[in-house]
């Protein structure tokens, strides 16, 4: 089935960043919009206490189960925002480590954000989501 998404890259912005600029998607697309994916296992504990690439992997899992639920894959994602409980830039970059390697060549828009705290108990990562598919 052909990808819904487009990603748009510019050379009028700068090179550095490791993710298009912009996507888009026809109007025939179906959106999907996911909850914040939280490092958590099936039985509701947090996964990875202490370590953020533990996290980001597992918030990265359960992403693509919603993901697979709504009929979808990794591949259909528009745009991410990485949520990140903590101060120093070390373990954003960690996290984003993770998520990055994990969509490979299909390296959507994102944002990185460093937070003061996430809802979950000993939760340090958080990943949102859009994703599009045609029907």
């Amino acid at each position: 089935m052909p990808s819904a998404v487009t990603l748009v890259r510019t050379n009028t912005l700068s090179a550095t960043a490791e993710y298009a600029y912009a996507a888009t998607v026809p109007a025939s697309a179906r959106l999907i919009f996911l909850a914040g994916s939280c490092p958590l296992n099936k039985d509701g504990t947090t996964a990875g206490i202490g370590d953020y690439a533990a996290q980001a992997a597992k918030a990265i899992e359960n992403m693509c189960l919603a993901l697979e639920a709504a009929g979808a894959g990794i591949g259909d994602v528009i745009s991410t925002r990485i949520l990140v409980a903590s101060t120093e830039r070390a373990d954003l970059v960690t996290a984003w480590g993770v998520v990055r390697e994990a969509f490979g060549e299909h390296d959507v828009p994102s944002t990185l954000m460093g937070v003061t705290v996430l809802g979950y108990e000993d939760q340090l990562v958080e990943l949102e989501a859009t994703a599009a598919i045609i029907d």
